[in-house]
């Protein structure tokens, strides 16, 4: 079997191509030069390791040694993992869409060899199918149009790229007619009531994804309306998704999406990024309800990252796959959902007849299996676990108490999770990305307020301290994006840098160790030099210098994961509240001003940058502590605050050194071996509290 380059990359998705026909070529200058030099058109393939349609793709159409003979003469043929590379993922992905209306991955683009795309898809068969052109038919068009009609490509794709940088300059216009205000807000939530499907929750109809975002808005927005409806949605749509077969009822944590409207048949893989935002958002639901199933949902879900995706040094790994083999013996025959889905038989034979009885009750196993959907016709008769019946519905079925029915589904999920793991695991993706690391920081951070569990605190201080040693250029002051296999490469983009300060500054407030909060300030230094907007505001999501971008995007879409710059906003809110800096406030609210025609427009895209928008009008709560905060009576007053839902705080301990980066708590705390609490709003304190009641009074 005869490699390509990619053999000499490190991510798993290049890697897993390095043996195809094709011969692939990463996304380097060296490539570049050689399409030039060739005079042939690029070929680029995107998608990441754990893409269930990209194996597809892979199978069908670049193991396939005629089409990949096709592919070498016609083409300059590049891979790139999405993941690795989200800023060039991010270009071509607006291309496609505004070619397509839509997207996807795997990724297929046909570009010129100056890089200008002029044909894209998603997925393409081998051969027509699926309403889809087939790939042969594809590749050969386009070459017999390269060969005799090359000048009409060009012009088409400079047409495509000029008409992408004017869109692109279009949405990144302030209009000064766009005004910021409650009825902002206002006008996001009763977008997100008009789509809510109230049966099964979540939204529309079709393939239901977490978007934890939507829910932070919501939670916030109950926050100061008290709308009933902004909490409902949330908490009913959080039970709803762990009951269904996206949530793993052996091990936790939630697979990627629904392919249904009700939660019940899942896309297989496991994404590190969702694992974190779901965390927090199930803490905040819980800080909210006070219902502690939301809590055990979090730890539950908490458990299944340190226990399956922990790098052994500190550092989380990316995702875990949607297929696995079939059989040990035969590795190389995958299917989607293998290692999580069951047969009947299989069921009966591990528990016996009774418990089996049970144990089908509760969770909907049925003989001829219960996969509503299969899209890909692999499921057959096989079951995924899905919550169809309660512990009293079941208790009431089968003549027992409900504390024997959660007895005996707990010693079933048991037996099942010791065979489920003699099966092949999924493929694991073990590279660490910064930004995802930085979402799973404050993810631990926050289960850690709510729970005071060490493990949580240990196991976020191990990540921090991961990232700096091998992603961070402590001489340039720079972060890279991806570490694998002892190597650290890739320019941080804003993601990168967003989501860790972000993760730094909750462990700051977690901790109050100043150097959480001083490594903080010094990336949101860098963050401001590097890719804030000083003419217009916002912030691109790449340096101005990267020299294989052609278009400068301001992602503001909060989708799967928020946005750079929703979160980058927050962060200077918050630091600019934390230190009384006025002028990272003032780059907030030029930010915000320059997306409001967006938020207002298109509410719903942007959930996430609303929550910046409810802090920026909405005056936060200044939580200042003085005196020991490891003490008996501070640490009564600070798990208080922890277990008050406050959207809109910042948590600042008045250290003397603190008060060297922050001088204006000189003004405010005068005694700083007391212990006690200062509430301040609207540039007014409340007088000092040491009592729980008292505190209490002011929070509310």
């Amino acid at each position: 079997m005869t490699e390509n380059k990619l053999i000499l990359e490190k991510s798993p998705y290049l890697l897993q191509h390095a043996y195809n026909p094709v011969e692939w070529n990463a996304w380097n200058e060296e490539t570049f030069e050689l399409a030039k030099k060739l005079d042939k058109p690029v070929f680029l393939s995107v998608g990441y390791s754990t893409c269930y349609w990209c194996h597809v793709m892979e199978r069908e159409v670049f193991e396939n040694e005629e089409i990949a003979g096709m592919m070498n003469e016609y083409f300059v043929n590049i891979k790139v993992d999405r993941e690795e590379r989200p800023d060039v993922d991010r270009v071509y992905m607006t291309a496609l869409q505004s070619m397509t209306g839509s997207g996807g991955w795997p990724m297929s683009m046909f570009l010129t060899p100056d890089l200008k795309p002029f044909y894209g898809a998603t997925y393409i068969p081998p051969k027509a199918k699926y309403g889809r052109a087939g790939f042969e038919d594809v590749i050969n068009q386009i070459h017999e149009i390269w060969k005799n009609r090359k000048n009409e490509i060009i012009e088409s794709s400079d047409k495509i790229v000029s008409g992408l940088k004017q869109m692109i300059e279009n949405r990144i216009s302030a209009d000064s007619d766009s005004k910021l205000s409650k009825d902002t807000l206002d006008n996001c939530y009763n977008s997100i009531v008009k789509i809510y499907d109230e049966e099964y929750g979540g939204f529309g109809s079709g393939n239901k994804f977490p978007r934890p975002a939507v829910y932070n808005f919501l939670l916030d927005y109950y926050y100061h309306t008290k709308e009933f409806s902004a909490l409902d949605i949330p908490a009913f749509t959080l039970k709803k998704m762990y009951e269904g077969g996206m949530y793993d009822h052996l091990s936790g944590g939630f697979h990627r999406y629904s392919v249904d409207s009700f939660w019940r048949v899942p896309h297989f893989e496991k994404m590190l990024y969702d694992q974190a935002q779901l965390i927090i958002t199930y803490v905040n639901t819980y800080l909210v309800t006070k219902n502690k199933f939301y809590l055990f949902v979090a730890e539950d879900t908490a458990h299944y990252v340190l226990e399956n995706l922990k790098h052994p040094k500190g550092g989380f790994y990316s995702a875990e796959d949607a297929e696995s083999a079939l059989s040990s013996s035969e590795p190389h025959i995958k299917a989607e959902g293998a290692y999580y889905l069951w047969n009947k038989d299989e069921i009966d034979n591990l528990l016996g007849e009774e418990n089996s009885k049970i144990f089908g009750f509760f969770y909907g196993i049925q003989i001829n299996g219960n996969t509503v959907n299969d899209p890909h016709e692999v499921f057959g008769k096989k079951n995924v676990l899905f919550i169809a019946n309660d512990i009293y519905e079941t208790a009431k079925e089968f003549d027992k108490t409900p504390e024997e029915i959660a007895a005996t589904i707990d010693e079933c999920r048991s037996i099942l999770l010791s065979a489920r793991s003699a099966r092949p695991k999924p493929h694991l993706d073990d590279k660490i990305l910064t930004s995802w690391n930085g979402l799973m920081i404050s993810a631990l951070a926050k289960i850690y307020q709510a729970t005071r569990e060490e493990i949580y605190l240990k196991t976020a201080g191990q990540a921090c301290s991961f990232i700096y040693e091998k992603l961070y250029d402590k001489r340039t002051k720079l972060l890279y994006h991806r570490y694998r296999d002892g190597d650290s490469r890739f320019e941080g983009t804003l993601d990168d840098y967003a989501f860790l300060i972000s993760g730094l500054t909750d462990m700051y407030e977690t901790t109050f160790d100043l150097n959480y909060l001083r490594q903080s300030l010094e990336l949101n230094k860098t963050v401001i030099e590097k890719f804030y907007d000083r003419e217009r505001g916002g912030f691109y999501d790449v340096p101005e210098n990267t020299a294989d971008i052609f278009l400068k995007t301001k992602d503001s879409y909060d989708g799967a994961e928020p946005s750079g710059n929703s979160i980058q906003i927050m962060n200077l809110l918050r630091l600019g509240y934390m230190t009384d800096n006025k002028e990272l406030i003032n780059i907030a609210e030029n930010s915000l001003e320059l997306f409001s025609s967006d938020l207002n427009r298109l509410p719903f895209s942007s959930p996430q940058m609303m929550c910046a928008v409810s802090f920026l009008i909405h005056s936060p709560k200044e939580i200042i502590l003085s005196g020991n905060t490891e003490g008996k009576k501070l640490k009564e007053l600070i798990d208080l605050i922890y277990k008050t839902y406050i959207p809109n705080k910042v948590m600042i301990h008045s250290s003397d050194e603190m008060k060297i980066i922050s001088e204006y708590l000189k003004n405010i705390v005068q005694e700083r071996n007391k212990d006690e609490v200062y509430v301040c709003e609207d540039y007014k304190c409340n007088l000092p509290v040491d009592n729980p009641e008292k505190l209490k009074e002011i929070l509310q």
